[in-house]
Order: C-alpha cells, then structure tokens, then sequence
C-alpha cells in the first residue's frame, strides 16, 4: 500500500490512480493529521510526502515519522516544488530516501517508487510482476486485481504470468500453447480462446489489458 499525502487535491487523484493502475494499491490523505490517525491501524509500504501543506509541513512530518520506533523504517519519497539544493539536501538529510521536484512524470514516480522498495527490500522484481492494477506473486501463485484476491486455474495464471513479463508482444494461439501448454499438447487453438475468455471474466475491470489481434492471437497493452 502507498499512501500520498499532499494538500493539492488534483495531483492525489492522479498519482492515487495511476498507482492503482500499475499494480500498487494507493490511498490519499490531504494532510499530515489524517494519515497520523490512520496510522493507528495501518502501515503502509512506503509514503509520497509534500511539503507545504496546512498544519505540519512535510518536514515537520518527516521528522515525527522517523523519531517514531513504529514508523522510523517506513520508505519516504518527498515529491514537491520546493526544488532548490538546500530543499533537497534538507530532505534527505532529515530521512527521506528520494526526493523529487515538481513538475514530474507520473511513470516517474511509478519507477521512483519502486526503485526505493527494491532498496528497502519490500519488492522482489524476480518473483512480483505488476501492470494495470494487476499484481502477480509467482513464487506464492498469488493474483491481486484492483486490490481484490482472484483465483486463477494454473493455465489461466501461466498466460498472464506470460503477458505480464512480455507487455505489447503479440503471441498467437500456436505460441501461446507451445508456451503454456507445452509441445506435447494436442489440440486446437480454441482451447485458447476458452482460457483468455475465462481469463479476461476474472480480471473484471482489469481485462481490457489484454488485447485481441485480429487474425493473430493476443498481447496485454503496454502501460503508458
């Protein structure tokens, strides 16, 4: 779970949205307040914090967050348009791992994120695959979508398992059985088709990924 704090209520929409979008589950808090009372019964995997916001400023935040035992290992990204040397030397000297300045590329922070949970430890990119609210655990044979648990028959999970680690190539039916179903197998190319079906009814909101290239066979579309 990511969570966003920033008091600019356009800019929580999109990255909260594009997070969930990529595979991550996100919430938003508008100030330092109300993510403090969440934390009572929550923790997240890692926090985008602004800086200028009402109340607490973010650094102010910062620094409650690290001299606090239970929150003091919780990753930090500051992302905001205080962009001089010293704003940034004073962020992550106070303990934020990253520091962006706004404006910024929202698949920025998508990469920005990531790049500090490996750092942290909380994401390993060889066993969690990610893409379009989809997030894939190989290693446990676990698929959320949209923040919902989703059981998938083992073909159904090696064909998005393969999507997954191929974004935009088109594979048609002949590969596509050769891949999952291995070359042993004999049967028709509808035996694909049934699966991507059942596939997509699933992945519900989420099965629009996977494309239909006609006279061809299929590809999930790229993200961005």
């Amino acid at each position: 779970m990511i969570w966003i704090v920033d008091d600019d209520s356009t800019i929580r929409d999109i990255e909260v949205y594009t997070l969930n979008s990529t595979g991550f589950e996100a919430k938003s808090f508008a100030s330092g307040a109300p993510m403090f009372e969440a934390l009572k019964t929550e923790r997240p995997d890692l926090i985008v914090l602004d800086i200028m916001m009402p109340g607490d400023d973010g650094i102010t935040i910062l620094k409650k967050l690290r001299g606090n035992p239970t929150t003091k290992d919780i990753p930090i990204i500051m992302a905001t348009a205080k962009g001089t040397e010293m704003d940034m030397i004073t962020g992550l000297d106070t303990g934020a791992d990253d520091y962006l300045v706004k404006p910024f590329g929202i698949m920025t922070l998508v990469s920005r994120i990531k790049a500090v949970l490996r750092r942290c430890g909380k994401q390993d990119d060889g066993n969690l695959l990610s893409a379009h609210g989809i997030t894939m655990d190989v290693e446990n044979h676990e698929v959320r979508v949209l923040g919902d648990d989703v059981e998938l028959t083992k073909k159904e999970f090696a064909i998005l398992r393969l999507f997954l680690q191929n974004p935009g190539k088109v594979y048609n039916r002949e590969t596509l059985m050769h891949e999952v179903w291995g070359e042993e197998f004999v049967g028709e190319s509808r035996t694909v088709d049934m699966h991507i079906k059942t596939l997509r009814q699933k992945l519900g909101d989420a099965a629009g990924c996977i494309k239909t290239v006609v006279g061809i066979g299929y590809r999930m579309e790229v993200v961005g």
